[in-house]
C-alpha cells in the first residue's frame, strides 16, 4: 500500500497567456479526472486547477506536463524525495 506525501512544486501555465508561477506544496498527485490542489507556504491560501485530462511526464525527471479542462500547465517537483512512500502492510 502506498500514501502519497505533500511535496514543493512549482507549477506554470504553458501557453499564450503564461502567468506566474505557483510555488507551494502538492497536497494530491494529479490524477485524471481530479483536481490539482497546491497549498501557498502561508498555509491559508490554495490554488486549485479545473479537472485534468491528461498527465505527461519527461522520461527520467520530476516535470510533468498537465492538460485540465481549460488549461496546460507545467508541474516541476523541487524537493529531492519522492512524493511517493511505501507503507508497511500489516499482517
Amino acid at each position: 500500500m502506498c500514501y502519497f506525501r505533500n511535496v514543493e512544486v512549482v507549477l506554470r501555465k504553458v501557453g499564450r497567456k503564461s502567468g506566474r508561477a505557483v510555488v507551494g506544496r502538492l497536497l494530491r498527485p494529479p490524477r485524471k479526472g481530479s483536481v490539482v490542489v497546491i497549498e501557498f507556504a502561508d498555509g491559508l491560501h490554495e490554488y486549485v486547477t479545473t479537472p485534468v485530462k491528461r498527465v505527461l511526464q519527461l522520461c527520467g525527471q520530476d516535470t510533468y506536463y498537465l492538460q485540465t479542462a481549460n488549461s496546460r500547465y507545467r508541474l516541476e517537483v523541487r524537493s529531492d524525495e519522492s512524493g511517493v512512500v511505501d507503507q508497511p502492510v500489516a499482517n
